[in-house]
């Protein structure tokens, strides 16, 4: 088996999820999280250096800036394009931690649209995700996470770690975000069954007392989950 570079397990964001040290917040904490992250897929695909200098500055994020918060820019285009050369994804998932809050909506909203069909791409970033879906407070960045997470190989302990973050997310304003976290809360159920007990009674009190999409999309899982 391969061994990860010192340098990643000596990383700011590596040190965090063992529990040796705090992360760094705010842009400056963003920048550690973004360079640690291009760093992940360029060992993760043995990129060389001349390579991994072109992806470094390719257009990708450029591609996501502009507008205002209520389109997604580019973010189809760049489905397309990162969706066929899997190099370029350590490159959007970077975009999750940028200064510019278009650019970290429209990389979210890529990512999740991108491993609905490839799911494994998530995996190198596991903990990253696990650790923004924590600490995010847009909504944007919410709702995509809440759909992106639970598609990832968790463990028992990381899989009651986005439990309890969903369930917060139960709290937001946004009816999306909370209809999101609900779907996430079935898509993990569906594969620990020790979950489904209490992610039902979530979704029936969702019937009752949610908004209008909460409980049209809490019906629905409802079906779904009692006829697995």
């Amino acid at each position: 088996m391969t061994s990860v570079p010192d340098s990643w397990q000596k990383s700011p964001i590596r040190g965090r999820l063992a529990g040796h040290e705090p992360i760094v917040r705010g842009s400056a904490g963003r920048e550690v999280r973004r360079r640690a992250v291009l760093q992940r897929g360029a060992w993760r695909h043995r990129i060389d250096r001349e390579e991994h200098r072109v992806l470094k500055h390719n257009a990708i994020l450029e591609m996501l800036a502009g507008g205002d918060r209520r389109s997604i820019g580019h973010s189809d285009r760049v489905v397309a394009i990162v969706g066929r050369d899997r190099r370029r994804f350590a490159h959007l998932i970077a975009g999750l931690w940028s200064d510019n809050v278009l650019i970290r909506m429209r990389s979210a909203d890529a990512a999740e649209k991108i491993t609905r069909n490839h799911p494994e791409w998530l995996e190198p970033y596991r903990g990253e995700l696990l650790g923004l879906l924590a600490e995010a407070e847009e909504q944007e960045l919410r709702w995509h996470l809440a759909a992106m997470v639970p598609r990832l190989p968790l463990n028992a302990r990381e899989r009651q770690q986005t439990v309890a973050a969903l369930n917060r997310y139960l709290e937001d304003r946004s009816s999306i975000v909370k209809t999101c976290a609900l779907q996430g809360l079935a898509d993990l159920a569906r594969n620990a069954p020790n979950l489904r007990a209490t992610v039902i009674e979530t979704l029936r009190e969702a019937t009752r007392s949610g908004t209008a999409a909460m409980k049209a999309r809490s019906r629905k899982l409802l079906a779904q989950l009692a006829d697995i």
